[in-house]
C-alpha cells in the first residue's frame, strides 16, 4: 500500500469507530458485534504502529494511555458558569413564572425549553475550528481546570467534530454538560473495587467526580464515564436563536445528549417509559408544572441519578433581556426534587460472603418506603465506613436511595441511639462456614479463604451464570441456592449435567420450567472466548481485562501457560492482576475443573488472527522500556504479530531491548549485558 491508500484507510477507520462509538455509547443502539468492533480498532492499531508519523491527536487510538499530569491547569471561562436558583415545589414555578412577567413587562413572547438535572459533575468542552482543545471543570464559575486528558477517554466525545451544516463552522464552540455514570455502571464499579477490598463510592456523582479528578489518565478510562450535553457557552461564527436549535444542533454534530437516549432499554423497571420526552418545550406555567412531576414520578425509573429539573426560557433574545441576578441567570431555575430520604431503625447488622470471599456488612432494617420502594436493608460497604459514620445496631437512621434502588445509610441520628449501644465491629470469622477470616495488607476487606465455603460457591456460579459470562438466564439465583443446597451442583461442570429426572423431583418444577431451564443451559455451550475467561471469577479479572487476555492468546492453552512476565507486558494488566491469573493457573483443581467443562460440551468461539512471522521477529524476545512514539500495547501486539515475544525482565536471553524516552534502569542493564538496543524507529526498519 502507497502513503496515500493508507492516509485513506486510517481517515476510514477512526470516522467508522467514532460512528460506531456513538450508536454503543449514546444511542445505546449498537449496529456491529463485539469482535468486529475490536477487529477495526486492531486494525487501526496495526496500521497506526507501523506508520506512527500518521498518528493524529483526534484518533480513537489516543484515547487512553497518556502520560500521568502532574496537576491540572486553571482556565478561565470565557463565559462565566453560573449556578441556578432553585425552587422546591409547583407553586414556587409558577411564581418563578410571574417574575419573569413581571421583569419583561410585555417586551417579547417566550416558551421554556425543561430538561432533567443530572446529577453529576459539570465540564465545558471547548472546540477551535472543530477541533477538542479544552475540557474545564466548572471550578468557581469563573476558573476551571482543564481535564482534557481524562474528558478524551470518554468514548462517545468527539475529538474533531464532522461538520456537515451548510453554515460556516464556528470558530469556537464551547458545549456544557455533565459527567456521570449511569445506576448499573456504578453497582458494576462498587462491585469491583469492594473486590479489591478498596473502600467503595457513596453514589455515582461522587465516582464520576473522582474519576474525573485523578491525575492518572487510565484511571479515567478504567470507569463508565458519561457526558450529557445541556447547553452552550460561547460560539463564535454561528447564531442560534433557541435552546432547542442548540440541541438540534448537537444532535447533528453528534456530541452525546439524552435527547437521543432510548429510555426504557436498559432500565429493570417494568413500567415503559420509552414514549416519555425527557426534554419538552412547554408554553405554559401549567405545562411546566406537569412536567416537573411527571419527572418526579419517573425519576427513579430513570438509567441515571437526577435531583430535579431545569426550568430556561428557550428564547436566547429573552434570555439577554433578563439577564443574570448575581451568579444566577434571571432566566432559569432548577425544580429541585425532594430527597428519596426517609428514617427508619436497624435491628441488627448481618454479614454476607460474596464470591470472592469479601465480609460484606448488611444492615437490617425495620421496613421503610423510599421514593416508592420498601426498603429492608443496606450495605454498609465494610469496617472504614461503619467507623466514619459510627453506625451501631439499635440506631435510628437516615437512608437515601443512592444508584438504582441501592439504599445508603446517610448518617446516624444520635440524639435517638439507645444507651446501651456499642460499637460494631465485622467478626473475623466467616458466618457460612466458620472459616478464620483473612485481612491482607493494604486492604480493608476481610475474607475467607475457604474455597469450600458454600456462600462463596454460591456467589461464584452466579458470577459464572450471569449475562456478561456464560449467560445462562434460566438458572437465576434463589434456583441456584436450591440446587446447590439440595447438592445437584458441586462445580460448575454439573451445571452441563443436570437431568430433567433429577429437578422434577424438586417441588415447583414442572415439565415446561426444567426444558426451558435445560435449554438455557445447552445454549450457553458456544460461548466467546472472554466471556468464558470472564466466568471463571478469577479475582482482579473484569470484563476488560478478559478482552484483553482472548486477544492477547490464540487459545486456552496458551492462556493456561502464560509466565508472569508475559501476562505484565499486555496493556491494562499490572503484577497484581498478573499474579492472581498465574496463581490460579497454578491451581490443578481449578484447572481440572476448566477441562471438566470443555469435555462436557463447552466450545470457545476464538477470535481469528494473523500472523505474518518475520525471521528478523521469529523466536525472539523483546523487551520494552521508555516512552515511545505509540503505546507499550501497540508496539507489543506490533511485535507479536511479526513473531516476537515480549517479556518484562532484562536477560542474558533477551535478544533485543526497545528504549524509548526516560527509559530507566532496564536500558542501563541491557548496557551493562551487552545486550542489543534498538529504538522504535530500528523496530519499523527490522520489520521491513
Amino acid at each position: 500500500m502507497n502513503k496515500t491508500s493508507i492516509k485513506e484507510e486510517l481517515k476510514e477507520l477512526r470516522q467508522k469507530i467514532q460512528h460506531h462509538n456513538y450508536l454503543y455509547h449514546v444511542l445505546d443502539t449498537p449496529e456491529i458485534t463485539d469482535f468486529d468492533y475490536d477487529q477495526m480498532f486492531q486494525r487501526l492499531l496495526e496500521l497506526e504502529s507501523q506508520h506512527p508519523e500518521l498518528i493524529t491527536n483526534d484518533s480513537p487510538s489516543q484515547r487512553v494511555g497518556g502520560e500521568t499530569l502532574s496537576s491540572f491547569t486553571k482556565v478561565s471561562h470565557r463565559l462565566p458558569m453560573l449556578s441556578l436558583q432553585n425552587t422546591y415545589s409547583a407553586d414556587e414555578l409558577v411564581q418563578f413564572h410571574e417574575r419573569l412577567l413581571n421583569f419583561l413587562k410585555g417586551q417579547g413572547h417566550f416558551t421554556y425549553f425543561c430538561e432533567p438535572k443530572f446529577d453529576g459533575l459539570a465540564v465545558e468542552l471547548v472546540y477551535e475550528d472543530g477541533v477538542l482543545i479544552k475540557a474545564l471543570t466548572r471550578g468557581d464559575g469563573v476558573t476551571g481546570e482543564d481535564i482534557l486528558s481524562n474528558i478524551k477517554t470518554i468514548s462517545s466525545i468527539p475529538l474533531t467534530l464532522s461538520w456537515n451544516q451548510k453554515l460556516p463552522l464556528p470558530r469556537i464552540l464551547e458545549v456544557r454538560g455533565e459527567v456521570l455514570m449511569f445506576k448499573k455502571d456504578f453497582a458494576r464499579l462498587n462491585e469491583s473495587i469492594q473486590l479489591e477490598g478498596k473502600n467503595t463510592f457513596a453514589n455515582p456523582r461522587n465516582a464520576s467526580a473522582g474519576s474525573l479528578r485523578q491525575l492518572d489518565p487510565k484511571v479515567a478510562a478504567s470507569r463508565p464515564l458519561r457526558f450529557f450535553a445541556y447547553a452552550p457557552g460561547i460560539i463564535d461564527g454561528l447564531k442560534l436563536h433557541s435552546q432547542m436549535e442548540f440541541f438540534q444542533l448537537i444532535r447533528d454534530l453528534k456530541i452525546p445528549n439524552a435527547f437521543d437516549f432510548p429510555l426504557g432499554k436498559d432500565t429493570s423497571n417494568t413500567t415503559d417509559i420509552s414514549d416519555f420526552d425527557l426534554y419538552q418545550v412547554c408554553k405554559t406555567p401549567e405545562d411546566v408544572v406537569r412536567y416537573y412531576r411527571q419527572m418526579e414520578s419517573l425519576r427513579s425509573q430513570l438509567p441515571f441519578e437526577i435531583d430535579g429539573v431545569v426550568i430556561k426560557v428557550n428564547e436566547f433574545s429573552i434570555q439577554d433581556i433578563l439577564g443574570q441576578v448575581a451568579r444566577s441567570p434571571r432566566w432559569a431555575t432548577a425544580g429541585k426534587f425532594k430527597p428519596e430520604q426517609a428514617e427508619t431503625i436497624i435491628e441488627r447488622i448481618d454479614v454476607q460472603v460474596g464470591r470472592t470471599g469479601v465480609f460484606t456488612p448488611v444492615a437490617v432494617m425495620k421496613p421503610v418506603r423510599v421514593g416508592g420502594v420498601q426498603i429492608t436493608s443496606a450495605t454498609l460497604h465494610n469496617q472504614d465506613e461503619i467507623d466514619r459514620k459510627d453506625i451501631r445496631q439499635g440506631d435510628t437512621v437516615i437512608i437515601h436511595r443512592a444508584g438504582d434502588v441501592i439504599p445508603e445509610v446517610v448518617k446516624v441520628v444520635i440524639e435517638k441511639r439507645p444507651i446501651v449501644s456499642q460499637p460494631y465491629k465485622i467478626p473475623t470469622t466467616c458466618p457460612s462456614c466458620g472459616h478464620e477470616g483473612v485481612q491482607n495488607e493494604g486492604e480493608v476487606a476481610i475474607r475467607c479463604i475457604n474455597p469450600l465455603c458454600p456462600s462463596v460457591f454460591k456467589e461464584s456460579l452466579k458470577h459464572f451464570v450471569s449475562r456478561k459470562a456464560m449467560n445462562i438466564d434460566k438458572l437465576g439465583s434463589k434456583i441456584i441456592d436450591r440446587f446447590v443446597d439440595e447438592k445437584l451442583i458441586q462445580s460448575y461442570s454439573d451445571i452441563y449435567l443436570l437431568k430433567a429426572g433429577d429437578i422434577l423431583k424438586l417441588d415447583r418444577f414442572g415439565d415446561k420450567s426444567v426444558e426451558n431451564l435445560l435449554q438455557s443451559i445447552e445454549t450457553s455451550k458456544n460461548v466467546d472466548f472472554d466471556r468464558f475467561i470472564y466466568s471463571l471469577g478469577i479475582r482482579f479479572v473484569g470484563e476488560q481485562t478478559a478482552k484483553t487476555l482472548a486477544h492477547s492468546f490464540s487459545n486456552l492453552d496458551q492462556l493456561l501457560k502464560a509466565e508472569l512476565d508475559t501476562l505484565v507486558s499486555l496493556e491494562d494488566i499490572g503484577p497484581k492482576v498478573a499474579q492472581s491469573i498465574v496463581s490460579q493457573f497454578q491451581d490443578k483443581i481449578f484447572v481440572k475443573e476448566i477441562k471438566k467443562l470443555l469435555s462436557v460440551g463447552i466450545t470457545l468461539r476464538y477470535q481469528e488472527k494473523t500472523k505474518t512471522i518475520h525471521p528478523a521477529f521469529e523466536n525472539k524476545s523483546f523487551v520494552i522500556t521508555g516512552t515511545l512514539a505509540v503505546s507499550r500495547n501497540e508496539a507489543a501486539v506490533f511485535i507479536e504479530s511479526l513473531g516476537g515475544k515480549i517479556t518484562s525482565t532484562v536477560s542474558k536471553k533477551t535478544s533485543y531491548v526497545v528504549v524509548g524516552e526516560n527509559p530507566g534502569s532496564k536500558a542501563e542493564k541491557a548496557t551493562e549485558l551487552g545486550l542489543a538496543i534498538l529504538s522504535w524507529e530500528d523496530v519499523l526498519a527490522l520489520a521491513q
